[in-house]
């Protein structure tokens, strides 16, 4: 283990437990969860071009409730997918999603759109992550498969990535190799933003 795969580790279990603190606290005060918030700062700061294709995540424990924002945009005619795990340390499978659809239990009993599902290729990748700072830099849950999908889905179009989070999972540094793709925008239910890149 390299010292930045250390360092990634030992952030992941202070910032899993702090992610679930601030859930819980959101929820107590809001009276629901983080989806309505997350729809105004996407409305304030992004302009999508009509009709592409957005993917999201369908969460699981304390991860930001992005459903309500993919059900928004569904509605305003956007394409929405959702990922599909196969085989290990190969990129994720986006197939259509709606709300109204079935849905299969995947790895790590994730609901997944069933297999008869339109495969997609997204153009706004919305993922859910533990961790992140002001450059973009993202810290998932150690499997990789974000980052080689977002580089993979890049060698045959533009994608914009986005970290869906709580404001309160800022940190000071996420740390980082050559392999992790920073986010473009980060959304929180306070505001989007997009990282400081010069910061690197």
């Amino acid at each position: 283990m390299t010292s930045t795969e250390a360092l990634k580790e030992q952030l992941r279990e202070t910032a899993a437990k702090q992610r679930e603190a601030i859930a819980a606290d959101v929820a107590d005060a809001a009276g629901n969860d983080i989806g309505s918030a997350l729809i105004a700062s996407f409305d304030r700061s992004l302009d999508l071009p009509a009709g592409i294709v957005v993917s999201g995540y369908f969460p699981i424990g304390s991860e930001a409730n992005v459903l309500p924002l993919l059900k928004t945009l569904s509605a305003r005619g956007f394409r929405i997918a959702l990922p599909v795990v196969g085989k290990r340390m190969t990129p994720l499978v986006f197939r259509e999603w709606q709300e109204t659809d079935t849905m299969e239990q995947g790895p790590f009993n994730i609901p997944e759109p069933k297999a008869d599902a339109d495969i997609l290729r997204p153009d706004l990748i919305l993922t859910p992550l533990l961790a992140f700072d002001t450059r973009g830099n993202r810290l998932g849950y150690g499997g990789g498969l974000y980052d080689l999908t977002i580089a993979t889905l890049r060698e045959y179009q533009p994608v914009m990535a986005a970290g869906i989070a709580y404001s309160g999972q800022q940190v000071p540094d996420v740390p980082h190799d050559d392999l992790d793709v920073p986010m473009d925008w980060i959304i929180t239910e306070n505001e989007a933003f997009r990282p400081e890149r010069g910061n690197e």
